[in-house]
């Protein structure tokens, strides 16, 4: 069964909560967890760069376990997925990541895995999202069958030439956008949910 751990971004502003977010994705999975990082969020040219970042931050936070890292490419994706314990999806431009995640069918290649994403990466395995970027609702690719806000009420969008964003009244719009029925997950930075499906 594959465990979920859902971010709502900014973790490099929140060090205790990124503390936690990472003790969440390693639990259960040894001393020597394989971890996956996953950037199709963000421009090709920076994923180096970013994995080096992530690396180093991750593994300054392994206390009694000695995890691998390993950078996610589209053309290996799906057998990097068998090969690792946990994988995570970074955020960055949804439009992007919803592109390169809807060529494989993740719901098959997630079984029996941690899959935690953060901000972007997380709109993506939802039903339904609001993003921060267009202050607007669109649907995910439905993974989960939940709504959900990244960055709620923080200060993203605040040096904007649209102004600050008017988060209530995102909200708003994602209530009423798409299948009513389902849970809004609208977390301040930082923080998690856990979803075991």
């Amino acid at each position: 069964m594959p465990k979920y751990i859902l971010n709502s971004g900014g973790l490099r502003n929140e060090p205790e909560k990124s503390r936690l977010f990472f003790i969440e994705i390693v639990k259960g999975l040894g001393e020597t967890p394989k971890i996956l990082f996953c950037f199709f969020a963000e421009k090709r040219e920076v994923w180096e760069e970013k994995f080096e970042t992530y690396k180093k931050h991750f593994s300054e936070l392994a206390i009694d376990i000695a995890p691998t890292f390993e950078l996610a490419f589209p053309d290996k994706f799906i057998e990097q997925m068998k090969n690792n314990d946990a994988v995570i999806i970074f955020g960055g431009d949804d439009h992007l990541v919803m592109y390169w995640l809807g060529q494989y069918n993740l719901y098959e290649i997630c079984k029996s895995k941690v899959v935690a994403t953060s901000s972007a990466g997380t709109n993506a395995l939802v039903k339904h999202f609001w993003t921060c970027d267009w202050r607007k609702c669109f649907d995910g690719l439905g993974i989960l069958p939940i709504k959900f806000i990244a960055h709620y009420e923080s200060d993203y969008g605040n040096n904007d030439p649209r102004g600050p964003i008017d988060w209530q009244k995102g909200y708003n719009e994602l209530a009423e956008y798409g299948d009513t029925s389902l849970p809004i997950h609208a977390l301040e930075e930082g923080k998690f949910i856990v979803i075991e499906k």
